[in-house]
């Protein structure tokens, strides 16, 4: 039952306002189906308004592949900046006439007399279809060891971490090298401030490879590769979760180099297993970290972009990497005391968790992922779009979201057609 408040029938509703629900919207309008976007946050830009302030795509501008309107600006080879992420969705919403209403959280969504009722506040909407486009990266996830560290010391998220100098000052100890931690990391060096590095195993991944940006290498075999017999599989299903290798589109687009940030002074340790107080320990295993994260492009992309360049004949500039060398592992400890290594903040660069816990129904398996046939979903009506392998490895980036959202909104056409 509705709790009393005003009830807005819509026949589709649209939840999240980022680049999921904005395609959807998009192909819902050419569709000729009648619907609503709404997003908890007060204005456009999804998710990418909790990057910090230098954050920079990191895949190339022309990845930018959004149904009707794929990239039109003059600088297809640079990596844009988060603002102007959040301008270039906001003019996608004006030029494709999205119905996007901010300010609207949709705190509970259950089943009622034959359709789907959302509850957002004092507003109530019953639709006949609901799709889930609130993305991939909806709560912050922060290990129980944070509760152990002494409260002395701030710590934040690096959902919550803006610039190096709202941090107090000290050094910061990152916990988390994937792509928001190593390039926060990065960032916090090159600003002056002593970095102390939990590595995870999270591979690096060359800025180019083979006389192409890693991105035009992604997109290609993205899009032309099962035509040849050539494709990006999902290799379990936890798999979904797996971490983006570590690249970075700052200063023009660059590779992270661990060791290399070791060499400049950065402090690497293990992953961190446990903290007390001001103590926090870590695994002894820094080198064998180091060597998978070092690794694992040449045994799985580097793999798949070669089985591309042979099946579709590509004549590709050859691969000019350096050759790595045997360098040892950098010196490390176990064990850091952060008041006597003068570490002032913590930042935990810990990833994300899907929160579909304010979906009242019973359509999601053990990992909290809704079960689906490519965003078609159990119970008639729900849809997803915008999640991770929702369908392919595009499918929670700017360039896969049209194609699995086009599916959908066909789905739903053809479900009004039969009723």
């Amino acid at each position: 039952m509705t709790d009393g408040a005003a009830v807005e029938r819509i026949d589709t509703l649209v939840i999240g306002g980022g680049q999921a629900g904005l395609a959807t919207s998009h192909h819902l309008t050419v569709a000729g189906v009648d619907h609503l976007v709404v997003d908890r946050r007060d204005r456009p830009g999804g998710g990418w308004l909790d990057r910090w302030d230098e954050f920079c795509l990191v895949l190339p501008n022309f990845t930018l592949q959004l149904p009707g309107m794929p990239y039109d600006g003059d600088d297809p080879d640079g990596f844009m900046a988060r603002d102007d992420v959040v301008k270039h969705l906001t003019r996608y919403a004006s030029v494709i006439g999205a119905p996007v209403r901010f300010g609207t959280d949709v705190t509970r969504l259950a089943a009622e007399d034959g359709g789907l009722v959302a509850h957002a506040g004092g507003a109530t909407f019953r639709a006949r279809n609901v799709v889930l486009a609130t993305g991939p990266y909806p709560r912050p996830k922060i290990p129980s060891a944070a509760e152990r560290i002494s409260g002395h010391i701030p710590q934040l998220h690096s959902n919550d971490y803006r610039r190096p100098g709202e941090l107090p000052d000290g050094a910061v100890l990152v916990v988390g090298s994937g792509q928001s931690g190593a390039q926060i990391a990065e960032e916090l060096h090159r600003a002056g401030r002593e970095v102390h590095l939990a590595v995870s195993k999270v591979p690096a991944a060359p800025r180019r490879y083979r006389g192409r940006d890693l991105g035009w290498w992604l997109l290609e075999v993205y899009r032309n590769g099962p035509a040849v017999g050539v494709e990006m599989k999902l290799p379990s299903p936890a798999a979904r979760f797996a971490p983006n290798p570590v690249v970075s589109g700052q200063g023009g687009g660059h590779s992270i180099d661990l060791r290399r940030l070791a060499g400049e002074g950065v402090r690497l340790y293990g992953r961190l297993e446990s903290a007390d107080g001001t103590a926090v320990r870590f695994s002894d295993d820094l080198a064998d970290r180091l060597a998978f994260v070092e690794t694992q492009f040449d045994r799985t992309q580097r793999r798949l972009f070669e089985a591309y360049i042979a099946a579709a004949g590509i004549d590709a500039a050859p691969d000019d990497r350096p050759p790595r060398g045997d360098a040892p592992a950098p010196a490390t400890g176990t064990e850091l005391d952060l008041a006597a290594a003068g570490v002032g903040s913590v930042v935990w660069a810990t990833g994300y968790r899907l929160d579909f816990g304010w979906v009242d129904l019973p359509v999601f398996d053990e990992w909290g992922y809704p079960r689906h046939t490519r965003g078609v979903t159990a119970h008639p009506g729900l849809y997803a779009v915008g999640l991770p392998w929702l369908h392919s490895a595009g499918s929670s980036v700017f360039a896969g979201v049209g194609p699995d959202a086009a599916h959908v909104v066909q789905h739903i056409v053809d479900r009004e057609d039969h009723r």
